[in-house]
């Protein structure tokens, strides 16, 4: 069962109904959605995803095709564990900025033998003076096909600042679970990775979904502040 099920101190990011609580990263970019249902056809349109009874539900979409605005909360969050479950079709990419900078990648990386940074679980690369720069593969490909639900279970620290303001460690990754299998553990984020929001490093920022590339949706996304790992 999903770690909410089963654990206090879980709260959700969606309320079942609408997209209150998140706000449009650029407004005429176009709009996600609420829905009740996400259909995927993989015979006849595998590439694209339909939101049913769109306007109300407990499920968002980017839409049939992608390509519009990125998604962000309107509230700001620290040291976090994040339980989310995703849905692409073939050949999609997104991704969850944790603090709007540090992306896990969403990718259609099934059937990859060796996974990059840029496969599903894979924390994304930084971009410096034109060139990508680091980044984590994942420990093991774990994806799903495209056209199911999977899931992400999130430990992240936020980076430290000293009283001068000035950072004193990075973020980090302490544990990422991509369909419950260990794809990520104890990863630095040296600075913001790719594509995240323009703003700074700081000890509270908001979560960001990645809805300018391919269509994704998304689900049962909760959130409680960060608890010591057992070992």
């Amino acid at each position: 069962d999903a770690p909410y099920l089963l654990e206090p101190g879980w709260t959700p990011l969606l309320n079942g109904r609408n997209l209150d609580g998140w706000r449009s990263r650029e407004s005429n970019h176009g709009s996600w959605t609420a829905a009740r249902s996400i259909f995927w056809d993989g015979l006849r349109s595998p590439n694209t995803l339909t939101a049913l009874s769109p306007g109300s539900g407990d499920r968002i979409s980017n839409g049939a095709t992608g390509g519009i605005t990125n998604l962000v909360t309107t509230k700001k969050f620290g040291d976090v564990e994040l339980y989310l479950e995703f849905l692409i079709p073939a050949k999609s990419n997104s991704g969850v900025y944790l603090g709007g900078l540090y992306e896990v990648q969403v990718f259609d990386s099934f059937g990859v033998a060796k996974p990059r940074y840029s496969d599903c679980g894979g924390i994304y690369e930084r971009w410096i003076n034109g060139k990508g720069v680091g980044g984590s593969a994942p420990r093991e490909n774990a994806t799903r096909p495209p056209g199911q639900w999977q899931s992400f279970h999130i430990w992240f620290e936020a980076p430290r600042f000293d009283a001068k303001g000035k950072k004193s460690a990075n973020a980090r990754f302490l544990r990422v679970l991509l369909n419950d299998v260990l794809v990520q553990e104890n990863v630095e984020a040296e600075g913001p990775t790719r594509s995240g929001m323009e703003i700074p490093e700081a000890p509270l920022n908001p979560l960001m979904l990645q809805g300018d590339h391919g269509p994704v949706a998304y689900r049962n996304i909760y959130i409680r502040p960060l608890r010591p790992l057992a070992p």
